[in-house]
């Protein structure tokens, strides 16, 4: 029995019909280099069950503290059940680009059972006419409870399930599952007494290691003056509004060998500040063509892993999220871009100074009541009309593997990502990276952008703009 964090617990609490708090990535494969060149669904099951042990979070399921008086605990389940876990459909004709999108979309909009292991695989077949996927290809729609895991965690994960060859070599390893009882209401009620006591006592001891923040944090301002543009508000737009139940889904794929390109013109540029280029260009494009475009430059949350590298087994969210300043009132590609580049290197900065992993820690020290009161109390009073917003969208980059991956002998030919949607924040920005290509995605409240083909459009436009920029 493990007890999720004080940043894990959150996304738990801010589960609701119209906020599920899961990731995950739609996966496309090309059932050619199989034996056989098939891959039944029986034998995605059976493989899929090979590889259970490779992960603690597939057996795994959350126990909430009665009266929410402590944070939650994952318990191995003793009845999980695969094929509830493992779902099979097929697109009807013509099975193209925009079907799976939707497809892939109402199911992203529908929250996952919360007392069962917090993942789903949906395979899709039918991709007939899916452009540039090999004739034959299924996919694989996969969603995991935020909860549970990041997006790094979601990688090694995604190793477990995956091979470097299409060979079907067994694995091992080192994990051996045994399930565990349900535990007892008054045995957790009784471990939340002591925690209560105990996580501010912890937490005191963290407050020694902010005593150099504030001289960091006014050295770190020092050496990074913003424009006054990046000094404005976060201006509303129309993706900052309170979110309905629905999604639509969305993505455009380029070559990693343009993206190089584009650094080679701007020396100095991450592949992160290209991406992040790209989305403020087709935020722009989108909010101008719609007539509702701010004057205030926009401003991103950009998650940034905090993990250690000390090679711990732990799934759960080690990130914080830095805000950047998008350049959005800049016309040109180059200078925005630019724009942003300064802007990181000083969120990086401030995100150093203020050592993230000691306030993660510090966000602890509150009694786990609390915080599920807390949480609750801002969902029901809906503040999203009345405060201005943090930031007007996320831009998160999860790089992926740079070699081919095989599942039950498909090679993978694609791989596209989502993100979540929190109460006003109506759009997310996904980059994954795959083999010799970059993805960039799109997860946006359906009654906010009933068009998401036209996003797709502007991400297209952003890209080529900033391909044929260069420096002033």
């Amino acid at each position: 029995m493990e007890q999720l964090s004080a940043v894990d617990a959150m996304f738990v609490y801010n589960e609701t019909l119209q906020t599920p708090m899961h990731i995950g990535q739609l996966l496309i494969y090309d059932p050619s280099t199989a034996p056989n060149g098939k891959v039944r669904f029986k034998e995605i099951l059976s493989y899929v069950e090979g590889r259970l042990d490779g992960s603690s979070l597939f057996r795994r399921k959350l126990v909430r503290v009665p009266l929410e008086l402590d944070y939650p605990y994952w318990v191995e389940d003793g009845s999980f059940d695969l094929e509830y876990h493992v779902r099979h459909i097929a697109l009807p004709k013509p099975g193209d680009w925009r079907q799976l999108c939707i497809q892939a979309a109402r199911i992203y909009s529908r929250p996952l059972d919360m007392g069962r292991p917090l993942w789903e695989f949906t395979v899709i077949e039918g991709l007939d006419n899916v452009g540039g996927v090999p004739a034959g290809s299924f996919a694989i729609l996969q969603k995991y409870h935020h909860s549970a895991v990041d997006g790094k965690a979601g990688l090694e994960m995604s190793d477990a399930l995956h091979d470097r060859d299409a060979r079907l070599q067994p694995r091992e390893f080192d994990r051996v599952w045994k399930a565990e009882p349900q535990p007892e209401p008054l045995r957790l009620l009784a471990r939340a007494q002591v925690n209560n006591i105990m996580n501010p006592v912890r937490g005191l001891g963290n407050l020694k290691k902010l005593l150099p923040l504030p001289k960091n944090l006014i050295d770190a301002r020092r050496n990074f003056s913003r424009p006054d543009a990046a000094k404005a508000g976060v201006p509303r737009t129309p993706f900052n509004k309170p979110l309905g139940p629905h999604r639509v889904y969305e993505g455009c794929e380029f070559a990693m060998s343009d993206v190089k390109k584009i650094r080679q013109n701007f020396p100095g540029a991450t592949v992160n500040d290209v991406m992040v280029a790209i989305a403020a260009g087709s935020m722009r494009s989108y909010l101008k063509a719609r007539t509702e475009f701010p004057e205030k430059p926009l401003r991103f949350g950009v998650p940034v892993s905090v993990r250690s590298g000390s090679g711990s087994e732990n799934t759960g969210n080690e990130v914080v999220v830095m805000t950047v300043s998008a350049g959005t009132h800049l016309a040109n590609a180059g200078e925005r871009l630019q724009f942003i580049m300064e802007e990181t290197k000083r969120s990086k900065a401030i995100t150093q100074a203020i050592d993230a992993q000691t306030l993660m820690q510090l966000s602890g020290a509150m009694p786990a009541g609390l915080a599920a009161m807390g949480a609750r109390i801002m969902l029901r009073m809906s503040l999203v009309d009345r405060v201005s917003p943090v930031f007007n969208s996320v831009v998160t980059n999860v790089p992926g593997p740079r070699e081919p991956l095989y599942f039950a002998g498909a090679k993978m030919v694609k791989l596209w990502g989502t993100g979540i949607l929190a109460e006003g924040q109506g759009l997310f920005h996904c980059v994954t990276s795959y083999c010799d290509a970059i993805y960039l995605t799109i997860l946006a409240d359906r009654d906010t952008m009933p068009d998401p083909e036209k996003y797709a459009d502007c991400m297209r436009e952003s890209f080529r703009s900033l391909l044929k920029a260069k420096p002033r």
